[in-house]
């Protein structure tokens, strides 16, 4: 245990030194004592284990909606091409299920209502179903049909395993392997220790040799357990203070301009664009990093907060940012649903500059990583947001930093590529998340998007906004994050050339009379559209002129005003010409005044 030298001594006397130092020391002898309280060991007894908080929510939502549990699928492609050892393969898999007792789980409501995990023996295996496509016409085709169709396919979460996995074999040479999991029973880190124990796995028992992996000490069900005896205990409780505090008065919805009206039941359809950044923005970002103490992912993050509050109009955003939630070594060997999201309030009231902004989000990022052990479902329960089933509580939008370990393949004999699904797959569990990862020089990723919301035209849109931001913030540290502009420079140049209407007119005619001049050269092009209503110039002013004569009938001339009380709507364009055309001036009253004030 190291306790750090007390800071801030100037102005201070030994003795408040001295306390200080003490209470440093108590502080952290109490969090060593809750910390070796919590050791996470195997369950004991008979008793079916509860699920992980984050099992609940998932299993919860499954019962609501099937949509929402299909969109929770894990995915995964693979091309082997080679000689493939089939029985290595099918018993590599066996294996892992084996290893992993999540994986053979089913998840079974109880009479009082409680949901627990039954684990069903080890030698249930993994049914391996193989699929000859090589003595059709086009088995590449029907590789991909049947691709997109295991990649949408629910699972029945009371039916163990929670995997499955397809081999279709293309020629004698050529096959793809299609994985799928749930994800409340794995995560992206589940992905990585799954690849490598299947890599070594399928070389050992290609070539005759045992089962090279070590034993695991917990099981994720044992991890399920902790966590309901951890929970209550003080640490988290402060964790949960803490987390109050943080998000107490946050803006519940992040309103971002939409395509399409928000639909009351979330339908988590999704697609996603795939972009990168230069090398030499890249690099800049790093050094924008360097400079302020940041890392790469704290300024990404100011970046996204700042372009999401400017296309919304709000000034505070709420960005989920999902932690692997693996500080324990006995769980990084695990497969299992650990991760955990984090929700992050960036505040943009005080119109901060790119530096101050910069520091606004580490200091907020180091804060939720002391306080990351706080289950996210946890949280929501005990702020108990505004509910519905049109968008996710509390946050609507994402950045993933991807840095956990993605694991290699390597089978001996075989060459491997990527199969991609397709996006007849895809899903969007938020309104957007922005996925990043560095590749290379370059820092790259995808903005994922809820189809019912979004065009996909609007999303190239933002992540171009995006890059413009990120751009413009390396080069002024100092600028207000609020005047940083978001156009390339391209389409600030479109721009300007859109709002280039400048035309002479007759400085002699009113408006109503260049109206008039406008409906002779051009009767049939549109003038008016309201809702399913469209007038040509020549019908409008057919209607304008038919109400005129009636006002002139009516003894309205010059000098005179006409009251015009009426909505936005078309009667209200007509009478406003109308009442021109008459010689008269109008006076627009708004209906929703009261009435004594409109008398």
């Amino acid at each position: 245990m190291t306790i750090p030298a007390p800071k801030n001594l100037v102005g201070k006397s030994a003795k408040d030194i001295d306390r200080d130092f003490f209470e440093k020391l108590k502080t952290n002898i109490r969090n060593s004592k809750e910390a070796i309280g919590t050791t996470i060991t195997r369950r004991l007894g008979e008793e079916p284990p509860p699920l992980s908080f984050a099992q609940q929510r998932l299993w919860f939502l499954a019962q609501l909606d099937t949509r929402a549990s299909a969109a929770y699928l894990m995915a995964g492609s693979l091309r082997l091409q080679g000689r493939l050892d089939e029985a290595a393969l099918a018993r590599a898999l066996d294996r892992i299920v084996a290893r992993h007792e999540v994986l053979r789980t089913s998840l079974i409501q109880r009479p009082d209502g409680s949901v627990v995990q039954l684990i069903v023996a080890a030698d249930v295996g993994l049914p391996l179903r193989v699929l000859d496509l090589s003595a059709l016409p086009d088995p590449q085709a029907q590789a991909q049909r049947l691709a997109e169709e295991e990649a949408c396919t629910p699972f029945d979460l009371a039916q163990a395993p929670l995997i499955r996995a397809v081999l279709l074999k293309l020629a004698a040479q050529d096959h793809i392997l299609l994985l799928t999991m749930h994800h409340i029973a794995s995560d992206g880190w589940s992905m990585g220790v799954l690849v490598n124990e299947f890599s070594a796995l399928y070389a050992a028992f290609s070539t005759g040799l045992p089962d090279p992996l070590p034993a695991l000490p917990i099981q994720y069900a044992d991890f399920a357990a902790w966590q309901h005896r951890w929970i209550p205990g003080a640490l988290l409780q402060r964790q949960l203070e803490f987390w109050r505090a943080h998000l107490h008065g946050a803006p519940a919805l992040l309103e971002l301009p939409t395509d399409r009206p928000r639909p009351p039941v979330q339908d988590y359809a999704g697609a996603s664009l795939d972009f990168a950044l230069e090398p030499a923005l890249s690099a800049q970002l790093k050094a924008l990093a360097q400079r302020h103490g940041c890392t790469l992912f704290m300024t990404l993050l100011a970046a996204w907060a700042t372009l999401l509050a400017r296309l919304a109009g709000q000034s505070e955003v709420v960005i989920g940012s999902p932690t692997a939630n693996r500080h324990r070594a006995e769980l990084e060997p695990l497969i299992g649903f650990f991760v955990n999201t984090q929700a992050l309030r960036i505040d943009l009231s005080a119109r901060p500059s790119v530096a101050q902004l910069l520091a606004q989000v580490r200091a907020t990022a180091l804060a939720a990583q002391d306080h990351q052990d706080l289950p996210f479902e946890q949280l929501i329960e005990a702020l108990n947001p505004p509910r519905s089933l049109a968008h996710h509580p509390l946050l609507q939008v994402l950045l993933s930093w991807q840095n956990a370990p993605s694991g290699e393949f390597a089978l001996p004999g075989l060459q491997l590529l990527p199969a991609p699904i397709g996006a007849a797959a895809a899903s969007a569990k938020f309104d957007l998340e922005l996925s990043l990862h560095e590749q290379g020089e370059r820092i790259a990723g995808s903005l994922e998007y809820a189809c019912a919301l979004f065009e996909h035209a609007s999303i190239e849109r933002h992540a171009a906004q995006f890059v413009t931001l990120l751009q413009t913030m390396v080069e002024d540290d100092s600028a207000c994050v609020l005047r940083l502009p978001l156009l390339p420079e391209s389409e600030q140049a479109l721009l300007l050339a859109f709002n280039a209407t400048e035309a002479a007119f007759d400085t002699e005619l009113c408006i109503h009379q260049l109206f008039e001049q406008q409906a002779r050269l051009r009767p049939e092009a549109i003038a008016l559209v309201f809702e399913q209503e469209c007038l040509s110039y020549a019908e409008l002013n057919a209607r304008a002129n038919q109400l005129a004569h009636h006002l002139r009938n009516l003894g309205v001339g010059p000098d005179t005003r006409v009251a015009i009380c009426l909505p936005r709507s078309t009667e209200m364009v007509v009478a406003l010409l109308a009442t021109l055309k008459a010689g008269a001036a109008y006076v627009p009253l708004d209906p929703a005044y009261p009435a004594q004030r409109l008398a």
